[in-house]
């Protein structure tokens, strides 16, 4: 009888060790499948938004036309590659439900468009809502996901951005439908990107990324202006960077906080950016929202008209040193390291060991500005980069100078 118990626990041990083993190479299995899964939206998304130049009569001809000056113009060499094709797009449904485009605005459909723009080396970014209308009043997405997500997959889009415009207000609600359009997207056969659009006011940035999202905008859509001061409305650019500058912890590879569109050419022009009194902005506000948003690691879309954009815009977006900045591997998202009344100062490491500092005089005339790189949390000596100016402008552990009203000094600090 001893020696049939033996046996028996024999057999016991050496079956369960193989089904360890096999649990063990399971979980290896899984994990080195986690670590090979391809991070969408490693860096931030750049490209061109159709919404304040076009509005509600986006088109094939003038998509084209967009695409064409991105390249000739060098954007695309310095990183802009998508078209992101914004509301008022759609055409409704065909007799079996697929969402379909309007055939006067795109007559050789989206897959045409989005074949075009891949010829290009660009890529296609659309829109929906998670509504049965969008914002515009056009046909959205809800209860249509998986079907819609599919046809988005067949065009060849690149990039979803998904509206919340007649929609519940509860935070629930929202993160139920996103994680629909997510998960549909997920099992759609394309890689797309995902941004989250439902303007702030429910904090993406704690669920976003739960849910499937690469990036959520911050607030509400933003204005030709520098600030709202009075709270009437129309977010202007400081609004969106003090209000990002706060969410540095939310932000990385592949979840990104979105501040809205660049609105640097835009020089007041009529239309949705217009609104609010967004009547436009200086030079040094136009280059300051290019800078922070760098920083601060949002997404970078213009949404002038390229194809007439004056010099001084031009020389805003195609700044490669600047971009290098968003685009950095790393993807740590600055951090505010001093806010006061005047002044709002910027730190974030990069990849290659180096720092950005950023410097913004929030006033309305030249300051003087005392910088010590050790209150900073920087310790060494650097070589000091201006990246406006294009050179090296010291080696030292602080920098002392002029920033006018509303302009940012970007510095790449490297030790020596």
């Amino acid at each position: 009888m001893t020696i049939i118990l033996l046996r028996i626990e024999e057999l016991f041990i050496k079956e369960n060790m193989k089904f360890i083993k096999i649990c063990f190479a399971l979980f290896l299995f899984a994990q080195i499948s986690f670590a090979q899964e391809k991070i969408l939206a490693s860096t931030p998304p750049m490209g061109w938004m159709s919404w304040n130049i076009m509005s509600e009569n986006p088109n094939e001809k003038d998509i084209k036309e967009m695409a064409d000056a991105m390249v000739s113009s060098g954007m695309v060499k310095a990183g802009y590659q998508y078209i992101f094709l914004d509301d008022c797009w759609q055409g409704g449904r065909d007799n079996k439900n697929n969402i379909i485009a309007d055939p006067r605005k795109f007559p050789s459909g989206i897959k045409a468009l989005a074949d075009y723009l891949h010829s290009k080396g660009m890529k296609l970014g659309i829109y929906s809502d998670a509504a049965p209308l969008t914002c515009g009043q056009y046909t959205a997405s809800l209860n249509f996901e998986q079907q819609d997500a599919k046809t988005f997959a067949s065009w060849g889009v690149d990039y979803l951005k998904y509206d919340y415009c007649n929609a519940p207000e509860d935070v629930e609600t929202a993160k139920k439908r996103y994680g629909t359009m997510a998960q549909a997207l997920r099992k759609s056969g394309r890689d797309i990107v995902f941004g989250i659009c439902e303007w702030g006011p429910r904090e993406p940035w704690n669920w976003g990324a739960q849910v499937g999202g690469q990036s959520w905008r911050t607030t509400y859509d933003i204005r030709d202006k520098w600030m709202d001061i009075e709270g009437k409305g129309g977010v202007g650019i400081y609004n969106v960077v003090d209000k990002t500058a706060g969410l540095a912890s939310f932000s990385g590879p592949g979840r990104w906080n979105d501040g809205d569109m660049l609105v640097a050419g835009l020089h007041g022009t009529k239309g949705p950016s217009s609104a609010f009194n967004g009547n436009g902005c200086t030079k040094a506000e136009y280059q300051s929202q290019m800078s922070l948003y760098s920083m601060l690691n949002s997404p970078l879309y213009a949404s002038c008209d390229i194809r007439k954009m004056d010099d001084e815009a031009k020389t805003i977006f195609t700044n490669i040193e600047i971009i290098a900045l968003n685009q950095d591997a790393l993807g740590k998202q600055a951090e505010r390291k001093i806010k006061t009344d005047i002044w709002d100062v910027f730190v974030r490491p990069l990849a290659n060991g180096d720092f950005a500092v950023a410097v913004l005089n929030k006033s309305s005339s030249t300051q003087n500005a005392k910088i010590n790189f050790a209150e900073l949390g920087l310790a060494d000596k650097y070589e000091i980069k201006d990246l406006w100016q294009h050179k090296i402008i010291g080696k030292n552990n602080k920098w002392n100078g002029e920033v006018t009203a509303h302009e940012t000094k970007v510095f790449r600090l490297k030790k020596v």
